[in-house]
């Protein structure tokens, strides 16, 4: 997946940096924290998808035609399940044709290890440029899996888009997808024992829904 832009893009910007902190602050309110969320989501977009390629389209202005540009090829949203939904309405008030795929994992809270339970993207991703959305780069290994599983559909042009991230994570996430661009609010201090970045910002799954678990249960109807 060649790619001469940085490895790593912190976004550096007062907007930015203002509503970071607010999202940071425990007292901050659900329905406050989902708002600020979608709109870092609409920064980082702005952001990562500066080089998407465009192509020369004519179009009939009142006064006369005209040549513009226009994005060539629509990309691939996937947000990955739950939290990475916090992100998506944001990236789509940039890029409002975007296809939107969905990616589902969860850590388990005992091995850190991403558990894959749902998928849904287009066959083939080979033409595409493909942004994964989710809130924290943690351990990285979450996000690996989901590169894993965009590679497995041909896809070569992947950038991963997330709030925060702790250097461990960028650096293990780099390690298996070393082509990968990662676009981040910010580069925290680092990853806690329970691998959870420090200062953080807590679980942006919960705080975004306003529930107490981001383990999902299977639900079987009874017979």
């Amino acid at each position: 997946m060649p790619n001469d832009r940085p490895a790593l893009l912190v976004v550096e910007h007062p907007a930015v940096a203002d509503r970071l902190a607010r999202l940071r602050d425990r007292s901050t309110s659900t329905p406050v924290f989902r708002q600020l969320l979608e709109e870092l989501g609409a920064f980082l977009a702005y952001e990562a998808t500066r080089g998407l390629p465009l192509v020369p389209t004519p179009v009939d202005t009142p006064l006369q035609p005209t040549m513009a540009s226009r994005i060539g090829t629509l990309p691939v949203v996937a947000p990955i399940l739950r939290a990475g939904l916090g992100l998506l309405p944001g990236f789509l008030d940039v890029i409002d044709n975007a296809v939107v795929a969905h990616l589902g994992f969860y850590r388990d809270p005992e091995t850190l290890q991403p558990v894959p339970y749902y998928m849904n993207v287009p066959d083939d991703l080979s033409e595409r440029h493909v942004f994964v959305l989710d809130p924290m780069l943690a351990t990285g290994n979450s996000g690996a899996a989901a590169v894993d599983a965009l590679v497995s559909r041909g896809a070569q042009h992947i950038t991963f888009i997330s709030l925060i991230a702790a250097p461990e994570g960028v650096e293990a996430f780099h390690r298996r997808h070393p082509g990968v661009r990662v676009v981040t609010a910010a580069l925290d201090e680092r990853l806690n024992d329970h691998g959870y970045i420090v200062p953080g910002l807590g679980d942006a799954g919960d705080r975004m829904f306003g529930s107490t678990s981001s383990v999902p249960v299977i639900v079987r109807p009874t017979v």
